[in-house]
């Protein structure tokens, strides 16, 4: 019995510095969140209709920021969608969006870009780059009348790495990779005119 106990023990305690050598290399899990996550979105009143307003927290994989930083361009898709639910009938469709923003690194400058529609901004850093395209401002999202005072709506919005934009050999790497795939979930609230 004294041996078998001993045994067990001794097992045990291998298997505990096991476990303590794991999580000293990291094999616990990643030390930062990847991905992209909704902070705050909010649909405003404007003089000539509403403006969606919008912040992410956007932080990048270690496989993605490598490959940015080697050239390879990343292209991000913002989602919204607005509708007036019906209990007879399907939700009717009041707005739906799509803004595409471009993240690139230039070697030669040493500067990141982040280009949306026509503008193109140049920043020093990857974190201002972010930080730019986190704070999202979309005029004209709906018309004014579209929104009934007293009405209930129902919005939601997302942000997404569009795999779909990049070269290739890099889509064949993107499926089912969690290294290549970050988007946020969809978020949805309600919106009380």
């Amino acid at each position: 019995m004294t041996a078998f106990s001993t045994r067990c023990c001794r097992s045990l305690s291998c298997l505990a510095a096991l476990l303590v050598l794991c999580i000293g290399a990291g094999f616990a899990g990643p030390a930062r969140a990847d991905g992209i996550e909704v902070r705050k979105a909010a649909l405003i009143a404007a003089e000539d209709g509403y403006v969606l307003e919008a912040e992410f927290e956007i932080t990048l994989t270690h496989t993605l920021e490598d490959a940015l930083n080697k050239g390879v361009p990343l292209h991000f898709t913002l989602e919204f969608d607005l509708s007036r639910p019906r209990w007879y009938w399907f939700n009717e469709s009041l707005a739906n969006a799509r803004q595409q923003y471009r993240l690139s690194y230039n070697a030669l400058t040493r500067q990141y870009r982040v280009g949306v529609r026509t503008l193109y901004r140049n920043f020093a850093s990857l974190r201002e780059a972010l930080e730019f395209m986190s704070r999202v401002r979309v005029r004209e999202i709906a018309e004014g009348g579209a929104l009934i005072k007293g009405g209930s709506y129902r919005a939601a919005l997302r942000l997404r790495l569009d795999s779909s934009q990049l070269p290739r050999p890099f889509q064949v790497s993107a499926v089912g990779s969690r290294e290549w795939v970050i988007s946020s979930d969809w978020h949805r609230w309600t919106v009380s005119p």
